[in-house]
Order: structure tokens, then sequence, then C-alpha cells
């Protein structure tokens, strides 16, 4: 049984995949299996895989399902009792399993694990991401015993950085397969799972979220996705004000998304729910702005990182 089973769920990815798999090649621990779950590619994904000889690679091609059942699909096809997910544009740094390892080995009671990350905006731009235990002494490795608290800004938990117990997500239920096209598929099982266990976290960055990646799921039309619905959680809310908070800020993002979809419905909606004591001034001053105001303010912020400046309402 290798160490861990690295999931990568594969949709049109031809220009990034290999990229994303030589950079789990460079990786300081070796023992591993890749599980690469084929989701209905148009192009040639699969193809592009097949040219890397490698006996850790397990190629399953299925039917389009969308992210969530392929991610599931593959944590099936998986024989490690710790299962890593990476996207198939995304990037590791050679110590990101070693990184998590070191976790595991700290925390051996605990059922999930994560690691800090960076944001590559574009060519010009990386970012750390923003979280209050980032201000920890560098290489900190610790327990977080309210994950909601300390993912307010950046969450946490991304999918290319975490680690699960495969027993454990097995019992979460892993990813809901109801919400579609990078709408909330990750923030819903983060949060089912900090219901439930602590998370286990390294503050040192081996992980790289690519943003300008191809074919990215975020980038599908507003319309086209089913959003995960944060009133799911209303009574844990109830018990910790900083899920409320956290659950308001994700709200936030969906009703920016849907006005600027005008889809006023659904933007009303969303805001009903909010208490707008729980967002940034910036995220309540953008809540009160016409959609072509949101437009502008959206372009601004595309050339601004284009000039190497990260600007966010969430800080």
């Amino acid at each position: 049984m290798p160490e861990f089973s690295i999931v990568i769920p594969l949709y049109n990815k031809e220009r990034d995949i290999v990229k994303t798999l030589n950079s789990v090649f460079l990786q300081t621990i070796t023992d591993f299996e890749i599980v690469i779950v084929n989701d209905g590619s148009t192009d040639d994904s699969e193809a592009m895989v097949k040219t890397v000889e490698d006996s850790r690679i397990l190629l399953f091609s299925k039917e389009n399902e969308g992210v969530a059942r392929t991610r599931n699909y593959g944590v099936s096809k998986a024989t490690s009792a710790h299962i890593v997910f990476l996207d198939a544009d995304d990037y590791w740094h050679p110590n990101h399993l070693e990184n998590l390892k070191n976790l595991i080995e700290k925390f051996p009671e605990h059922k999930w694990y994560a690691t800090a990350y960076e944001k590559k905006h574009n060519h010009k731009l990386i970012t750390s991401m923003l979280s209050p235990v980032m201000q920890q002494p560098k290489g900190w490795l610790g327990s977080i015993d309210n994950y909601f608290e300390n993912s307010l800004m950046d969450a946490l938990a991304w999918t290319s950085a975490v680690c699960f117990k495969k027993p454990f997500f097995e019992a979460l239920g892993g990813f809901d397969a109801s919400i579609t096209h990078g709408a909330g598929e990750d923030t819903d099982l983060w949060i089912r799972a900090a219901l439930k266990a602590p998370l286990a976290f390294s503050n040192t960055i081996t992980a790289r979220h690519n943003l300008d990646g191809s074919n990215r799921i975020s980038n599908t039309p507003t319309l086209t996705r089913n959003y995960m619905n944060t009133e799911t959680y209303v009574a844990a809310a109830k018990k910790d004000p900083f899920l409320k908070k956290y659950l308001d800020r994700n709200s936030y993002s969906f009703a920016i998304q849907h006005k600027m979809a005008n889809d006023i419905p659904s933007f009303k909606n969303y805001l009903e729910n909010i208490d707008v004591n729980n967002l940034t001034t910036r995220q309540r001053f953008l809540l009160k702005q016409p959609r072509s105001v949101l437009k502008l303010l959206v372009k601004g912020k595309d050339f601004a990182e284009k000039l190497g400046v990260r600007l966010t309402a969430f800080k």
C-alpha cells in the first residue's frame, strides 16, 4: 500500500497536465500512486497523460459528470489510507508530500490535514494565502480548533493542498455532486469536515493555486452553476459565530456573482440571509454598487493584478 494516493480529476487540461505531473515526480517522498480520472475530456488530455511512463499512474476514463463525482470516483479507486488531491493545472513544490507527512506524524490522531499555499494570479503576481495562521513563526505546525475563525480571508483548506484519511472522507460522504462547476463543492466539504474534526495545518507554503490555468471551471457562467446552500448550516452557525461569519462572507461572494450575472432575485435572496456586520467595509460597499460599477471594478482588479498588485475584498 502506498503512503499517499494522489487523486487528479482531468477535464480538458492538455496544456497543463504534464507540468502538474512533473511537480509530483519531483517530490522528495516517492511512495505514492497517482489516480487520474479522465472526466470525458474532449481534447488530448488523456493522450498527454499516456506520454508519461510511470508505473505509479493509474488512469481511468468515464463520461463527463463534473469534478465532485470525478474526485469521489478517484477516491474509490485509491488504495492508500491517505488521500491527497491535486487539480490538473496546479503545482506542488518538491517538499509538499513531505510537509503533509510531517503533519501526519505529529498529529496521527487527526483526520484531515492541509498546508499553506500560494496563488499564481498571472506570470507577474504570486501571493501567499491570507490567514492569521500565517503570522505564526515560519515552519509552524499546529492543530486548528476553529477552522472558520482562521478562514475568513483565504480558506485554510484548498483542494490541491489538503489530505484526508480515507475513512474520514468516506464517512463525510465525499464532495457533494449536486454542487457544480466550482460553485462551492470544496467549501461545502471543508465545512462538514471542520464541524467533525480539527484540522492539522502547516504554514509552510508547498502548493501553488494556478489561477491562470486553462479551462478553469470557475470561469463557467454563473447561471449554469449549482451553488452550495449555505442555509444548510444555519443550526450549526447559531452555536459558532465564526461559522456564521464564514458563511456570510461566502454568501457575499455568491451574491456579487449573481448581481454581475443580472440575476437580481438570487442576489436579493443571498442578501436577505447575510448579517452585514460580518462583512468587511469593502464588501458592504460593493454590495450597494450597481452592476455596471461592479464590472468596472472587476476590470480594475484584473489590471492591478497584471501590474503585480493583489486586490481583495476579503481583507
